[in-house]
């Protein structure tokens, strides 16, 4: 079977965990009286670097300052618009959570030396980057109501020139989009129907041709947050259903241990920020 593979998910921001931990509680995984494994963690953050890498994707790294635990999770840290017109534009995160805000200093200033056009929300609105929104069939899903709010989507398109469709996120553990939705290729897609409202499913269902809907045991062990690479799927669980479903349709799985990162409520999407996201071009 030839997959129409997307149009990007080969160039990586990440971040490597020299000072991650879980020391606060802003998510149902979160709890602070658990202990990361530190060299564990640093080995499975290197595990899926390799793994992307193998798989054809380029990485660039991003340090990590001290007062910054969860900015190993880069796809909070803004929106990528690889083919803006006048060059390539980030638009940094407002996050809700008091204890994430200074991340969004350190994205700004590195996408800013790295000569990117930095272009910020209105103050008044909180969104969380590429956690909350991911480009599919034209348009970008931008997920609201646990960290995003639901008029950033206007703000967003008035920036890029995208179409925006919100999707409201209803289960707190399923609180960034892309924790229930992977775009897989031009045609496919995970997504987690618990995750959205009635009217967020109606989206869904009417946007993606041929999706794979998980059921709500398959969504809460975050297979839907996996990073693509061509036909490359990368997952931190792979169950046997999907994993059999995205073979048969042409994928190649591999199964990428991040279980300490899934203490703190992320997997492998989290910890991946797409750098050639084409959301002037998108198909």
């Amino acid at each position: 079977m030839t997959i129409d593979e997307l149009a990007w998910g080969r160039r990586y921001l990440m971040c490597p965990p020299e000072h991650f931990g879980v020391l606060y509680e802003i998510n149902p995984w979160m709890h602070a009286e658990v202990v990361v494994d530190k060299d564990r963690a640093r080995e499975q953050w290197d595990g899926l670097v390799a793994t992307l890498r193998s798989a054809g994707a380029t990485v660039e790294v991003v340090p990590q300052p001290e007062d910054v635990p969860d900015m190993v999770f880069t796809a909070n840290g803004g929106i990528v618009d690889a083919t803006a017109p006048g060059g390539p534009l980030f638009v940094p995160s407002h996050f809700r959570h008091p204890e994430r805000q200074p991340e969004t200093e350190h994205f700004a200033r590195w996408f800013d030396d790295q000569g990117w056009r930095v272009e910020r929300l209105p103050t008044d609105l909180t969104h969380e980057g590429a956690g909350d929104a991911l480009p599919f069939g034209g348009i970008l899903v931008s997920g609201y109501r646990f960290r995003s709010d639901q008029l950033a989507a206007t703000a967003f398109s008035r920036i890029t020139g995208t179409p925006v469709r919100s999707v409201e996120l209803v289960d707190e553990r399923l609180y960034h989009v892309d924790i229930t939705f992977c775009p897989l290729s031009d045609r496919h897609a995970i997504g987690a129907p618990m995750g959205w409202d009635r009217y967020g499913r109606q989206v869904m269902e009417a946007l993606v041709p041929e999706p794979l809907w998980l059921t709500d045991e398959e969504a809460l062990s975050f297979c839907a947050n996996s990073v693509v690479v061509g036909t490359t799927v990368v997952m931190p669980v792979t169950p046997v259903r999907v994993g059999r479903q995205l073979e048969a349709w042409g994928f190649d799985v591999v199964t990428c241990d991040v279980s300490e990162f899934l203490k703190a409520g992320g997997g492998c999407r989290c910890l991946t920020l797409s750098l050639d996201t084409p959301l002037t071009t998108v198909p």
